[in-house]
């Protein structure tokens, strides 16, 4: 019992010296509620995260087949409060104690955002201090730097449920974008074929998102039983399409409930396969475009080509065999390859909070006219070079590179 005490005492005291030495360094709250989960988070400006809360909407979203705009708003106005308040008493930090607070306020859901920034508003007005409007996608492709010291420039891969883009980070506020995704997004597609593929009805399955459910199934599956398109060798640029793996799951899944005689709620036994061979032809999609991005950047004398760097940040970014390919790849091509944490890479108001910190210590964006802070759903990223990456018309030849993943070892040339 005595020693329950003293433990307890020794946390509390822990506790209350953490907050003591917070407040004696720039502290930033961050919130972020751009899509489908309630995010806020405090960092002080060594990058030590203080306290978090983390609301997600994924089982609710996964029963309606996706994420439906108005009941994410009500959600997010349900959660918000709570995430909030939960950040800051972990931290120990009072909204007084704070520096400024940053909040999404581009790219995503105009409902969604709006949430959010309301929010921060009135904190901010509350306690006085300025606000930091973040970009989503900028946040996405800094949250690296939390954890590793990576200089500028450096190249970025963004990957997602909304979006794919390619881009040269040349500091905080300037970004080249090289390469968007068209029509579909990477995180979309597997969603789609998770559904079509029935996944959800495999009990192992049934609370996973769809890229979770694909990578489930992948690890036990082969991944050069079929041969998805990922090339696209007649457009020389930078941009992802993914329809073609779609049309083409689509394609396969049918063909093989036919050959295999499957009922309509039942999952085909070749499904592993088709997942694993799905992301071996993600994998060699994406390392086709940062190939091209790499050669683009030296034409155009954009990068140190003795230190280059590779950044690989967003939902899809959780997804192991990606991850590896994308490592291997860096390794054959002498560039160092970042990655954070799976926790870091979905929407969390960590990397919010961190690009507040960042923004804080340069001085920019830092507002008190909170009338000029106003959600802007569609905001591109950066200063668009792509049209310039397609004329450099850019032929490549890839690198003969080993997958290793777990007991699967693969070559992509």
């Amino acid at each position: 019992m005595k020693f329950r005490i003293l433990n307890r005492r020794i946390q509390l005291f822990s506790h209350f010296y953490r907050g003591l030495c917070a407040r004696s360094k720039r502290i930033v709250l961050g919130i972020e509620t751009s899509c489908d989960d309630t995010g806020a988070a405090v960092i002080d400006e060594d990058g030590n995260v203080l306290g978090e809360g983390l609301k997600s909407q994924m089982k609710v979203h996964l029963e309606n087949g996706g994420v439906i705009p108005h009941i994410a708003v009500y959600l997010h106005e349900e959660s918000i409060e709570d995430v909030v308040s939960t950040a800051l008493t972990k931290s120990n930090v009072k909204l007084q104690d704070l520096s400024a607070i940053a909040v999404t306020t581009k790219p995503g859901l105009r409902g969604s955002l709006k949430v959010g920034v309301k929010y921060a508003k009135h904190l901010a007005s509350a306690c006085g201090k300025p606000l930091i409007p973040i970009h989503h996608m900028e946040a996405h492709a800094l949250t690296a730097r939390l954890l590793e010291n990576i200089e500028f420039p450096f190249l970025t891969l963004l990957a997602s449920g909304g979006h794919c883009q390619i881009a040269l980070v040349k500091s905080l506020q300037e970004f080249l974008l090289l390469g968007t995704s068209s029509h579909n997004s990477p995180g979309e597609v597997l969603d789609k074929i998770a559904r079509r593929l029935k996944l959800q009805n495999l009990p192992e399955c049934y609370e996973m998102s769809g890229g979770q459910a694909i990578e489930f199934m992948a690890k036990d599956g082969d991944p050069l039983a079929y041969s998805f398109p990922y090339s696209l060798t007649h457009h020389r640029d930078c941009n992802f399409s993914f329809s073609g793996f779609t049309s083409f799951a689509t394609k396969t899944i049918e063909i093989e409930e036919e050959e295999y005689d499957v009922p309509p709620d039942g999952v085909v036994p070749t499904a592993k396969d088709i997942c694993a061979s799905l992301l071996h032809g993600y994998a060699l999609h994406m390392m086709h475009r940062i190939h091209r991005a790499f050669i683009f950047c030296e034409i155009k004398n954009l990068l140190n080509s003795n230190k280059r760097s590779l950044v690989f940040s967003g939902g899809v970014a959780c997804n192991t065999y990606i991850r590896t390919a994308l490592n291997n790849m860096c390794a054959a091509l002498n560039t160092e390859f970042y990655c954070p944490p799976s926790r870091l890479c979905t929407d969390n108001g960590i990397m919010i909070a961190w690009n507040g910190v960042e923004k804080l210590k340069a001085g920019v964006d830092i507002c008190s006219n909170f009338e000029s802070i106003k959600p802007d759903p569609d905001c591109p990223l950066g200063t668009d070079l792509s049209e310039e990456v397609r004329k450099a018309s850019i032929k490549v030849k890839m690198p003969k590179i080993d997958l290793q993943v777990e007991k699967e070892k693969v070559s992509a040339t």
